[in-house]
């Protein structure tokens, strides 16, 4: 087996024979991986329009959760890599910031279902890349300005990917309740 400088274990990141990652990266991003296939099954059979209603009291809609979570992972993975630069300060987001935000929750003129999905797909596999190279799930990163943060917070990367875990799953579960008020369509049962 070889290692790093640090000690660790680089048989147990990735399979020689394949350059997939194996051990705790492969179980982070199988994990990731069913929460994917649960969001984006809510979308099953659906028109563009269909993708783009509200169905409950919430803003909330199929294509506006998937470009969400899209955008959400893209910040974090980037977080990974280049650290807090590569998120905004929260505590100065602008009027435009807040809109540019609030567009991400919904299906905008001209966006279709595919093309959302589409790059979610991109987002994916750029998140797989990224984990399957890294040496280390340890390294951390201060976490950038936010009310919600804390002062002086770190994650690790690690802690970056159980978090886009989370986000996902919770907002499958939306997108679940959205689909059966849509249609009565579930991901389950």
């Amino acid at each position: 087996m070889s290692e790093t400088a640090t000690g660790q274990d680089t048989a147990t990141r990735t399979d020689a024979a394949t350059g997939t990652p194996s051990g705790e990266h492969a179980e982070l991003l199988k994990a990731l991986a069913k929460q994917r296939h649960f969001l984006r099954f809510t979308t099953r059979d659906l028109t563009d329009e269909q993708a783009g209603l509200r169905t409950t009291a919430s803003e909330l809609c199929l294509g506006g959760l998937i470009k969400h979570v899209t955008s959400a992972e893209r910040m974090w993975t980037r977080f990974i890599a280049e650290g807090p630069s590569a998120m905004p300060d929260f505590t100065a987001l602008t009027e435009e910031d807040r809109a540019h935000w609030a567009d991400m929750f919904r299906m905008l003129p001209g966006e279709t279902l595919a093309g959302v999905l589409a790059e979610y797909a991109e987002v994916a596999r750029a998140t797989e890349e990224l984990v399957a190279g890294l040496p280390s799930l340890d390294v951390t990163r201060p976490l950038p300005k936010a009310p919600w943060f804390g002062e002086d917070t770190h994650w690790s990367a690690r802690q970056v990917l159980l978090h886009i875990i989370g986000e996902t799953a919770q907002h499958a579960g939306h997108a679940d309740i959205i689909r059966e008020s849509l249609d009565g369509a579930k991901t389950m049962g």
